[in-house]
């Protein structure tokens, strides 16, 4: 089968399966795992702590040398509330689009990736390839951690990180971290009419929603910035805020979940120091009056800021890939971080289709953008081989 013909078979299959992050992911890993050991790879399941989900860590070629790593995630967002015109799980073709959840976030990159691994089972190999399938991306990089673990016990390790994200076939040398907060609280109820005996958390919420405006102002005017971004500062958002169960009750309870997505050159932690001090502040003026009142912060997730230099090796061996001279930053985040931290791995994000079409009703990937994917990665090939 012709190189783009067994992408699409392959994305065709892997649409096919709702893998949303809330739901298990099995099947699809599983029926990769067999496709890719067909091909003569070897593979190995790094699954979840309730063995719900996996991760799949499969290679081609002489492991006792370094080789490069093309990493995607297989979990989606979901589709519920969108209007969709075809079947989200069954990837339609349309003037040139294929439609379909998860095409370019990020299904596309992982379909060219094990179609790429079937075409270098019948080539011999100087350099191995190396695929890493990952869970619970689109909820904070979650389950990636447990397979750089395994990868972090390697006796080789991969040479160079290619992270698949969609970037319209850009070379990606950054992009920003995040962390997410969630914010409780408590104040004490009463009958509404006699509110000022209580302390009511929404108020108290407000508050602190005030205090995340005013430390977006600073770090907006006064914070570093990089023109690269479409976003060029580090961004302090709140996404979420519920409370209260009855109009007539000053409410006790209020939660708001917050995120700060930082430039790498912007350290998270002194962010989250101030948001920390003002919670705090909020608590102390509350409990004057009120001693059990509390503002409780809790990280719900995190993962780190990509950072690679537009001069290094993995930069200039995927330029040579892709024909681009151009390079890119992205504000939206990728695991490509993770594997810097951790591994130490030179890392580049670069895939086919765009952002812009993620997360959407009728998510599509061009159809040129992964014919573009297959031609990066059949010279990849030849490098490896």
């Amino acid at each position: 089968m012709p190189a783009m013909g067994a992408t699409l078979d392959i994305l065709e299959r892997l649409v096919a399966f709702p893998t949303v992050s809330r739901d298990s992911n099995l099947d699809l890993i599983l029926w990769a795992k067999e496709r890719l050991e067909a091909a003569g790879a070897a593979t190995r399941l790094v699954p979840s702590e309730d063995g719900r989900k996996a991760n799949l860590f499969a290679s081609i070629g002489p492991v006792d040398r370094p080789g490069v790593l093309l990493s995607g995630h297989t979990d989606v967002v979901p589709v519920d509330g969108q209007a969709w015109t075809s079947d989200p799980f069954r990837l339609t073709r349309r003037a040139g689009n294929l439609y379909g959840r998860g095409t370019a976030d990020m299904k596309g990159f992982v379909a060219a990736a094990m179609a790429l691994a079937e075409r270098a089972s019948g080539r011999t190999l100087s350099q191995p390839l190396h695929l890493a399938l990952s869970y619970d991306e689109e909820v904070g990089c979650l389950g990636v951690r447990r397979l750089i673990d395994m990868m972090a016990a390697l006796p080789v390790r991969p040479r160079f990180c290619i992270v698949g994200e969609p970037t319209l076939m850009q070379v990606v040398t950054a992009h920003k971290g995040k962390t997410a907060l969630r914010i409780d609280c408590r104040g004490v109820e009463c009958h509404s009419s006699l509110a000022p005996q209580g302390m009511n958390a929404i108020h108290m919420a407000c508050d602190m929603l005030t205090g995340l405006r005013r430390l977006q102002e600073r770090v907006q005017t006064e914070g570093p910035r990089d023109a690269d971004y479409d976003v060029p500062w580090t961004t302090i958002h709140a996404g979420v805020i519920q409370g209260g169960s009855a109009l007539n009750i000053v409410p006790n309870q209020c939660r708001l979940d917050m995120e700060i997505r930082h430039l790498p050159q912007d350290p998270v932690e002194p962010l989250l120091d101030a948001v920390r001090a003002e919670a705090e502040a909020i608590e102390t003026r509350a409990r004057s009056a009120f001693p059990a009142a509390a503002v409780e912060v809790a990280e719900l997730s995190s993962y780190p800021s990509l950072d690679t230099d537009g001069d290094s090796e993995v930069v200039s061996f995927v330029k040579a890939l892709t024909g681009g001279n151009s390079l890119g930053k992205i504000s939206f985040g990728t695991e490509g971080g993770l594997f810097q931290q951790r591994l130490s791995l030179p890392t580049v994000v670069c895939g086919p289709g765009s952002i812009g079409e993620a997360h959407k009703p009728d998510e599509f990937i061009a159809e040129e953008q992964l014919a573009a994917c297959d031609r990066m990665l059949d010279l990849l090939l030849a490098r490896l081989a």
